[in-house]
């Protein structure tokens, strides 16, 4: 202990000490503000869709890929000419009560009598695969639909730019679809939700998911 105070002692040591310190707290600024920057931005760019099944059990979440496969096809005919996701978000609200029609018909019609719940509103998400295309973990505008005991597996995908592969087991979005997302997003940041396979880009969200859970970074409303 002794030898150890007399290092510390040592002007130049103590100075290193000083500066080491300075630096990481610098560091750790940046990356939190790097991280709040991100994914606030991201999450402002996009409108997503989630889907929860009634249980795990095989019918109930086939028949949650059908309730999304049409509210997906409907929301596609009533955003065709969309240029924001405020205005999809807006025509969704204006239509809600038609998306939980919509539901529960398809639902019937499968020979089930679950109830829905379909809200909109600003929800906590993981860091989700969409094939090539990737989105951090954070807090993002979405409509949310609760199928029955809503106890089972979710579905998420972007309704705004339209990401949504209907086919469950594709892993390509579409080029047209990463288009509409680059143009709604800068550079760096459609460079961080495609380059799905750079361990940088991994590292970035490994730190957003980081500081998502901490508390530390404010994406949420």
């Amino acid at each position: 202990m002794k030898k150890l105070l007399k290092i510390f002692k040592n002007s130049k040591v103590k100075m290193v000490t000083i500066l080491s310190f300075l630096f990481f707290i610098y560091t750790s600024i940046c990356a939190i503000s790097y991280a709040n920057y991100i994914s606030n931005d991201i999450s402002n760019s996009v409108f997503r869709l989630h889907v929860i099944a009634n249980s795990d059990s095989e019918i109930d979440q086939n028949l949650k890929y059908t309730v999304r496969d049409c509210l997906l096809k409907y929301m596609n005919t009533l955003c065709t000419n969309c240029s924001s996701k405020e205005e999809a978000i807006s025509i969704a609200q204006q239509n809600i009560e038609n998306f939980r029609k919509i539901a529960l018909d398809t639902i019937k019609n499968e020979g089930f009598d679950y109830s829905v719940n379909i809200s909109i509103g600003n929800f906590e998400f993981p860091t989700k695969y969409y094939g090539d295309i990737s989105l951090p973990a954070g807090y993002y505008d979405a409509l949310k639909v609760e199928i029955g005991e809503a106890k089972g597996q979710n579905w998420w995908c972007v309704m705004f730019p339209p990401l949504c592969f209907t086919d469950a087991s594709s892993g390509i979005v579409p080029e047209e679809s990463k288009e509409d997302l680059e143009n709604s997003l800068t550079d760096e940041e459609f460079a961080i939700v495609s380059d799905t396979n750079s361990l940088n880009i991994k590292l970035k969200f490994k730190l957003l998911e980081f500081l998502n859970n901490t508390g530390l970074i404010t994406a949420k409303k």
